[in-house]
């Protein structure tokens, strides 16, 4: 599978890789490796050593450098060899390890695959409402049993929370008002619910309308190439101005792990302004929206992939109704930046 690689995924989520420790991750299709160093500076490489191409996260950490745990290769954080504990201790000049830049922003690790030269930290797509000055977040990582683009379909088209996710849905969503907005390389996927009498008590809780109240309410997706989306949900009761209301932003990011598997990262936020109390709601909510994504959506999304298998999605002829706009024109913008890319 070709993937785009000049552009910035997300790697892991700042929490996940933490001091004096190794953490890996399998990145299109590469093996990679995180450690912080001493100051809390994340770094990433290749998870191969070139000598006998052992993995050199079983090694050790020493010094702000990764020893390899087969024949003590020492690798430093720019992946030169410092140390060869072998012969007179020459060190080769192909005694490199792949390095990758990173960014740390908005609470995750950003991860640049393609050729570092055109790694630009200001091409972050990005995500404001992750400002942990003014926003209370809470944020969780799932791995998937399938393509990330199936996951980017599933967030773009949000009608089928009602069919999904009962629970959270009334037959209002399905039959609200959706349209589809594109703006260059990026997708606004609209569906505005009115009057809608049969919001389960969940959606009260969370846009803090009194239960029983007819409300009207927008959900929002904006996608940004290659995977990274921002839900805006919000509600107020029906007929008031929308600035009367409460929209808490979500984010919904996806990183390709190989061709039929990837990594989700997933949470919400809330406004400060909001309340403190919503610094424990975040907390709990990001608990409570993990139940509907693990066993509702994620069973959803891998059946798809067992039934598509490695084979090609569109070659799959699959049926496309007027939901389907916004994730359909994302497959088509990720496809052209991809040839452009290996043009």
């Amino acid at each position: 599978m070709a993937y785009l690689r000049n552009c910035w995924y997300v790697a892991a989520l700042s929490k996940e890789v933490q001091a004096s420790k190794i953490f890996t991750r399998k990145i299109l299709d590469e093996n990679i490796l995180f450690f912080r160093d001493q100051t809390g500076l994340a770094t990433a490489m290749a998870d191969r050593c070139p000598h006998r191409f052992a993995q050199l996260s079983m090694g050790k950490l020493q010094d702000d450098c990764i020893q390899c745990p087969y024949h003590g290769l020492t690798f430093n954080q720019q992946g030169q060899c410092v140390h060869n504990p072998h012969g007179d201790g020459r060190i080769p000049d192909k005694a490199k390890v792949k390095v990758f830049p990173v960014v740390e922003r908005y609470s995750a690790i950003w991860i640049w695959m393609g050729e570092p030269a055109l790694a630009n930290p200001k091409t972050i797509p990005s995500c404001d409402f992750l400002d942990s000055e003014n926003f209370y977040i809470g944020s969780d990582y799932m791995n998937i049993q399938g393509n990330y683009l199936l996951e980017s379909d599933n967030i773009l088209d949000l009608s089928h929370i009602e069919f999904v996710h009962p629970l959270f849905s009334s037959p209002s969503v399905s039959a609200g008002e959706y349209k589809c907005e594109v703006e260059g390389n990026t997708i606004w996927s609209k569906r505005d619910i009115y009057n809608d009498s049969q919001a389960p008590e969940f959606i009260h809780k969370v846009f803090r309308i009194p239960q029983g109240t007819v409300i009207d309410r927008w959900l929002h997706v904006h996608w940004q190439a290659p995977a990274i989306m921002a839900l805006y949900s919000g509600g107020v009761a029906s007929g008031k101005n929308r600035s009367e209301g409460v929209e808490t932003p979500g984010f919904h990011w996806f990183t390709p792990e190989t061709e039929t598997s990837s990594h989700y990262f997933f949470g919400i936020s809330f406004p400060k302004a909001m309340g403190e109390e919503f610094e424990k709601i975040a907390a709990e909510e990001i608990k409570q929206l993990r139940a509907p994504f693990e066993f509702e959506d994620k069973p959803i999304i891998e059946s798809q992939q067992r039934n598509i298998g490695n084979k090609d999605f569109w070659d799959e002829r699959p049926l496309i109704l007027n939901i389907d706009a916004a994730g359909t024109k994302a497959r088509r913008i990720m496809q052209k930046m991809i040839d452009e890319e290996n043009a």
